[in-house]
């Protein structure tokens, strides 16, 4: 009769759904044997075996009824032949067998160790007073430290890998953390093989082609493509996974060995680069997409307009990374993402800024009036006499609901931003030129985020027509680079060394082009007058 001894009771009967967490890892037989109130003692075969359940049988022939990796438990009532038995084990795939004496035996019989020793087959000599319960409690004891230690290692490498993914960059910094988790190569490929990013020790030549190999396997290019596949190149352990998306991205990955909490590892890895590299992009933010490669390219006002959806308010965003780093297309994704928004341009070139396009925020719920009421308008929509009429860059709320919101962006960690003020989507060319002088000023303050601030106060009392043909005549004398370097200079105070880093030149050069326009203009730009005139000129430009 047999007596199943296992961990999981349900591992004769159908799963519906998976555990949760990593499976419980082997419990290696040297782990068992030095529990010295067992009294076990190996007496054949070798000594490396992992264990996986303890099953208990005193069949002539337990074959049909074991998994593999058992420890077997047998007195050997009806043991006849030893050497079939022994094979009959090794087929069926069993780590260990156990052999109690007494009753049935006083000692372990000779023919069964000598099978054991020529077919591989550790024997284990269980004492007569150690019953076969104590070793099966002993091993789920075993068990159950070894699933502790699993689950405290893939949480740590959950908080590792979470903490990675909230980087400035964090699809690199995600790989290198897997890397170090699971201590191997991990690589990020497209479907066609070719590498994206990677972290780690690089495989030898023909296993990194192997895992190539593996790669495409899983690659979602064609319907009925597995989600993961493993394989094994001379002594490395290759895996690869298809990440979410439809983008047909692989997680590949080459480690030494394999623990049994690397697959739950890897698996959080692949989610969270789903997210990371998704192009968060449905029908809608596509069009939107080329709308702004468009309004980059230099396509009119009128047709970003329909493309986009919406009159705004719009934000352009110029951003760097701090550590001066290029960011690639899944950098600058990962931070269009954390903005909301998926109008991302980041492929202008090395030394470029990434340039954000940010859509109005959440529409405020719509306010009905009621019969014989005016319907409810938001503070600063109506303009009452003798004020000026609101921002263009907020549409006029229509009867019954709220104009949209701007978004507001945020500081971002890793990240230098400069942002233009909220725009009619007719104004995205310049503001997008405003962004790119907010980030100058950042960059030149240190300041993790600065806004161009919309004309207000006594500048704004000034119809915007006399105030930019002032702006034109005053400034006529100079040329563009004079003007953009007069203008970064008074919003710096008049700092040489700032202005410098603003514009990326030598200090020199600097004072150089301010004489020059002092020179142009005939003007002394020590007198704060002059000053405060020519910055209310350059702001209308």
């Amino acid at each position: 009769m047999d007596e199943p001894s296992m961990p999981n009771s349900s591992a004769g009967a159908t799963q519906t759904t998976p555990p949760a967490g990593p499976p419980t890892p082997p419990i290696p037989l040297a782990e068992l044997l030095a529990r010295e109130e067992l009294g076990l003692r190996r007496i054949a075969g070798p000594a490396d075996a992992d264990l996986l359940w303890v099953h208990t049988s005193e069949m002539a022939d337990p074959y049909p009824y074991l998994l593999g990796g058992e420890l077997l438990l047998s007195a050997g009532v009806l043991l006849t032949d030893p050497d079939h038995y022994v094979g009959r084990l090794v087929e069926a795939g069993a780590a260990a067998l156990g052999f109690g004496v007494r009753p049935v035996h006083e000692t372990v019989p000779a023919a069964l160790i000598e099978a054991c020793d020529r077919q591989g087959l550790p024997l284990l000599e269980v004492p007569p007073a150690t019953p076969f319960t104590t070793i099966a409690r002993a091993v789920w004891r075993l068990m159950a430290e070894a699933r502790h230690r699993e689950l405290r290692r893939v949480t740590r490498a959950q908080q590792a890998l979470a903490t990675a993914a909230a980087r400035p960059d964090p699809v690199p910094a995600v790989l290198h953390q897997l890397a170090a988790q699971l201590g191997g190569r991990a690589v990020l490929l497209t479907a066609r093989g070719q590498e994206v990013h990677a972290a780690g020790r690089r495989p030898d030549p023909e296993a990194a082609g192997a895992l190539t190999r593996l790669a495409r396997v899983v690659a979602r290019e064609r319907p009925g493509s597995p989600a993961s596949a493993t394989d094994t190149h001379g002594g490395t352990h290759l895996s690869a996974y298809a990440l979410g998306g439809g983008e047909g991205l692989v997680l590949a990955l080459a480690t030494r060995q394999r623990e049994s909490g690397d697959h739950t590892v890897a698996g959080i890895a692949v989610v969270l680069l789903s997210l990371l590299a998704a192009p968060h992009q449905g029908a809608d933010a596509a069009s939107r997409s080329a709308a702004l490669v468009r309004m980059l390219l230099g396509a009119s006002p009128a047709e970003v307009a329909p493309l986009l959806g919406s009159t705004g308010p719009w934000t352009v965003i110029h951003a760097r990374r701090t550590d001066g780093a290029p960011a690639d297309a899944l950098t600058a994704g990962a931070l269009g993402a954390s903005l909301g928004t998926a109008l991302v341009d980041a492929e202008r070139g090395a030394g470029e800024a990434v340039r954000v396009l940010l859509g109005p925020g959440p529409e405020p719920d719509r306010i009905a009036a009621r019969p014989g009421e005016t319907a409810a308008q938001p503070a600063g929509t109506t303009a009452q006499p003798g004020e000026r009429t609101p921002d263009p860059a907020r549409p006029t709320a229509q009867p019954g609901e709220h104009a949209p919101e701007p978004a507001r962006p945020a500081p971002r960690p890793g990240w230098t931003l400069g942002a233009s003020a909220p725009t009619p989507v007719t104004a995205l060319a310049a503001a997008d030129a405003l962004a790119a002088r907010a980030l100058a000023h950042a960059r030149a303050t240190r300041a993790p985020l600065t806004v161009d601030a919309p004309t207000g106060g006594l500048a704004a009392l000034v119809p915007p027509e006399q105030a930019a043909a002032h702006a034109r005549a005053l400034l006529a004398p100079l040329s563009a680079p004079l003007a953009d370097t007069l203008r970064c200079w008074l919003s710096l105070h008049g700092s040489w060394d700032r202005t410098a880093v603003a514009l990326g030149v030598h200090r020199n050069t600097v004072r150089q082009r301010i004489g020059r326009c002092g020179e142009l203009l005939d003007a002394d730009l020590d007198d704060m007058d002059v000053r405060t005139e020519l910055w209310f000129a350059l702001r209308q430009t």
